[in-house]
């Protein structure tokens, strides 16, 4: 549609038919010949959204009616106070995984409601891999992880049965791989990398796991508040869950997780498989953690630096400078993203060899 190969970290590339589904919904929604940025959170059209919106969610996690759906604004970022806020006892702790820069900050925010105990790390090495076989402690209130970390590139493909309730932040990853959802008490994620369009979070928590920490909450922080009021305790942000609905339309149509799962795999694969074969590159992470969603990589020759930015440039490649903390590259292949995308970067990358190695 655009001619654009978009390996944008977030906001991120969304599929064209969703695209034209939304561009539509600007002009007129639902034939009512009003606009989806002007209609009314409380009017029937909306709510119908946002309630499919929310069904929706349960139905591609396969999780039941136990678990409350709630569309949020604030960013993921939000959720790093929220949750402290409405899952720490007062006087008791929680554990945190601290995976990289998200998971650092939700750390930060944690410590400002209560005690955090930090399990594992890898800041020492940089984030360049997952923590392994650290130990969950039976007296903490929650386990916090980060399922993907989108600045280093690492990615957890297990996780832990844990004897309490477990918080994920799915921020880089949901709806990207088949998994037993059930495994967490409370799930939330930012729309704008693998979901929709920038403005809307989305929150998955398991009702019997809130009220309970014997404090007083702003009502704005409050899940309980959240659910009551269905979504809509304020006025919530139309446009981003109106494209999260259209974009979970879009997975359930050709298949679900387990079609979108294969497809990723395979863009994986071939983005790691040339990183690996390619002289000119090198990983930053180790291979068992690296992510599906973004490749992190390196020149062996930064004197080429110039050249394969001119390349990459004029083959339609957008988005795949590193970011400050890594440098280097790093390619982002959220659910959108084609393999053909992923072929034209590889392309690229042997040509680059082909002419300087």
């Amino acid at each position: 549609m655009k001619g654009k190969h978009n390996f944008s970290a977030g906001p991120a590339i969304l599929p064209a038919e969703v695209i034209q589904e939304a561009a539509a919904g600007v002009l007129n929604i639902n034939n009512t010949g009003l606009s989806i940025l002007e209609v009314s959170h409380r009017d029937k059209d909306f709510m119908a959204i946002m309630e499919e919106a929310r069904s929706l969610v349960l139905e591609l996690m396969g999780l039941g009616s136990e678990y409350k759906v709630l569309f949020l604004g604030g960013g993921a970022s939000l959720q790093f106070a929220m949750v402290p806020s409405n899952l720490l006892v007062t006087g008791g702790t929680a554990a945190y995984l601290d995976t990289g820069v998200w998971a650092h900050k939700a750390i930060k925010e944690a410590k400002m409601v209560g005690n955090i105990n930090i399990v594992g790390s890898s800041e020492k090495e940089k984030y360049n891999h997952i923590p392994k076989n650290f130990t969950i402690p039976t007296d903490a209130n929650y386990l916090h992880i980060t399922s993907n970390n989108t600045i280093y590139g690492t990615q957890m493909h297990h996780f832990p049965d844990s004897p309490i309730p477990v918080v994920c932040d799915m921020s880089s990853d949901i709806f990207s791989r088949k998994m037993d959802f059930n495994k967490f008490d409370l799930i939330y994620a930012g729309a704008q990398k693998n979901m929709g369009a920038a403005g809307a979070t989305m929150v998955v928590v398991k009702e019997s796991i809130l009220g309970k920490t014997g404090r007083k909450m702003f009502s704005m922080l409050d899940y309980q508040v959240h659910i009551k009021g269905e979504s809509m305790y304020n006025t919530p942000p139309v446009f981003s869950v109106y494209v999260c609905l259209l974009t979970m339309k879009w997975l359930k149509k050709n298949g679900g997780l387990a079609w979108i799962e294969e497809i990723n795999r395979k863009k994986a694969e071939a983005m790691y498989a040339e990183i690996d074969r390619n002289s000119l590159f090198t990983g930053t992470v180790v291979k068992e953690d690296r992510s599906w969603m973004n490749a992190t990589f390196l020149l062996t020759k930064p004197e080429l630096e110039e050249t394969f930015n001119k390349m990459w440039k004029e083959a339609g490649i957008v988005g795949i400078k590193g970011h400050r903390d890594v440098g280097g590259y790093r390619a982002s292949m959220y659910n959108a993203l084609t393999i053909e995308d992923v072929n034209a970067l590889v392309g690229v990358m042997k040509e680059l060899e082909k002419k300087n190695g």
